[in-house]
């Protein structure tokens, strides 16, 4: 290794270009297929009017020079396909320039999404994904040697993500010190998993087990990134581990996945050299490339003044962007711990009066009908059901798409409707719709053998009370 290029990191270089491309395509296929619905020109929140307020310098995107809903979707595709092309190996065939300008272009196709994206986008993985695909951009194919310094702003990343992580769970709930958090957490989590149930009812013992070990992955094995290898792939080996276990826990969209891209990019080449094709017997080392990287980490280094006063701040932001271009972030998850579940079950009915029947629409993830297992999504984000989950901690959460979602429901919208897993009335019209607050609880093993119920669950209130097409027109 040399200040300038590093040829054992060509492994995890290798790990890591191909994991963003991957969840990139993931990324891409998601806004494709959720975007008309949430951000279209007849959307729950529609981008033109967003951008009739938000300026360019505030939200920079290619939609400030164009915006249609046809133009939307050809972004996606545009995105889908040069992911794809990284993903198989062809960008790698690329000369640098041709590399630098395909990740690019990847980077600010989804800056431009994010970016008009509202609430619905608001989610650290999201800055997360554009901040390591903005250095994948300067990492080189694969016969170019890796640059030392690009390899090490990786480090510094993952550093940030998860001592980031630590520090707001140690300054927030006091759950997280006492060691009892994941004795709730894996119940109320946002979108809990098929595996959910299980961890939910492991000891309380174990659940400590489970606390401490992230509170020493966290606050003490990740300044091992900060050493020479093999030291730091010792602690990126650590980080691997815990990160799968958060994947096999709960559905968190792309976050543990890249997270754990991140790690295994990290490992000693040594170890990576067992499982991956060989490294070419020469790699090029471009002068003016080495520059472009040196600059890039001056960059960095500037940009991270503000997130690391944060880091150090006792009133620690979670999940924060410095700069419009989200280059460096601040990073932070669940420094609270909700202690109750509830959920908003949406129902509607074909007729009206006091001998309505009310029939509930089921959603993709998020819970519903108590014997329904909770699936698993992620890395894949089904952005309405988490956004659900927010709503029924506060209505405030709400406030600029509850309305609007019950009107699309009123009209049968398809774009809509396909955000569900299903509709009672199906394309049908229904008559009045509403929003009921639901208490949710894993069941007990007995309850379990007895009912065959995932969920046991508590009318609560009326969140919504009955509206028709005609209230919401007045």
């Amino acid at each position: 290794m040399d200040w300038f290029a590093d040829p054992g990191a060509w492994e995890g270089r290798l790990v890591l270009t191909r994991g963003v491309a991957l969840v990139y395509v993931i990324a891409f296929v998601a806004a494709l297929r959720q975007g008309p619905a949430l951000l279209g020109s007849a959307g729950l929140t529609p981008v033109p009017r967003y951008l009739q307020w938000a300026s360019w310098r505030k939200a920079p995107s290619l939609f400030h020079l164009h915006w249609s809903d046809r133009f939307f979707a050809g972004c996606c595709w545009t995105g889908i396909a040069l992911s794809v092309a990284a993903l198989v190996g062809l960008a790698d065939r690329l000369p640098l320039a041709g590399w630098m300008a395909l990740w690019l272009v990847l980077w600010a196709l989804y800056l431009s999404i994010v970016n008009v994206g509202q609430i619905w986008y608001g989610f650290g993985w999201e800055s997360l994904l554009l901040e390591v695909g903005f250095l994948v951009v300067f990492l080189g194919p694969a016969h170019v040697a890796p640059p030392t310094l690009g390899m090490w702003l990786v480090r510094w990343l993952l550093f940030r993500l998860e001592f980031g992580a630590g520090l707001i769970k140690m300054r927030g709930d006091r759950c997280w010190r006492d060691l009892t958090c994941l004795a709730y957490h894996h119940e109320t989590q946002p979108m809990p998993n098929p595996l959910s149930w299980r961890f939910h009812r492991l000891s309380p013992r174990l659940h400590r087990v489970e606390t401490l070990a992230n509170h020493g992955t966290q606050l003490v094995v990740v300044f091992g990134l900060l050493l020479p290898q093999p030291i730091a792939g010792v602690a990126a080996a650590v980080m691997v581990v815990t990160q799968g276990y958060l994947l096999v826990s709960g559905n968190f969209a792309w976050l543990n996945a890249l997270t754990l891209v991140l790690g295994l990019s990290l490992l000693d080449g040594r170890w990576l050299a067992a499982v991956l094709p060989d490294r070419p017997a020469e790699l090029a080392a471009p002068t003016w490339h080495a520059v472009v990287v040196v600059v890039l980490a001056v960059l960095v280094a500037v940009l991270s003044v503000a997130p690391v006063r944060n880091l150090l701040s006792s009133s620690q932001r979670m999940n924060s962007s410095f700069d419009p271009l989200r280059l460096v972030n601040s990073y932070g998850a669940f420094g609270s711990v909700t202690k109750v579940r509830r959920e908003l079950v949406v129902e509607a009915t074909d007729t009206l009066g006091p001998d309505a029947g009310w029939r509930e629409y089921e959603f993709r993830g998020k819970p519903g009908d108590v014997h329904r297992r909770p699936p698993q999504w992620a890395p894949y984000h089904l952005r309405l059901d988490w956004l659900m989950w927010f709503a029924a901690l506060s209505p405030a959460y709400g406030r600029s798409w509850l309305v609007p979602f019950l009107g699309k429901l009123l009209d049968a919208d398809p774009a809509t409707l396909r955000l569900l897993r299903s509709a009672p009335f199906g394309a049908q019209r229904p008559a009045a719709v509403r929003v009921l607050v639901y208490r949710y609880r894993f069941t007990t093993r007995a309850e379990r053998r007895e009912t065959g119920a995932w969920w046991h669950r508590t009318y609560e209130r009326e969140l919504v009370a009955p509206v028709t097409a005609d209230d919401l027109a007045r």
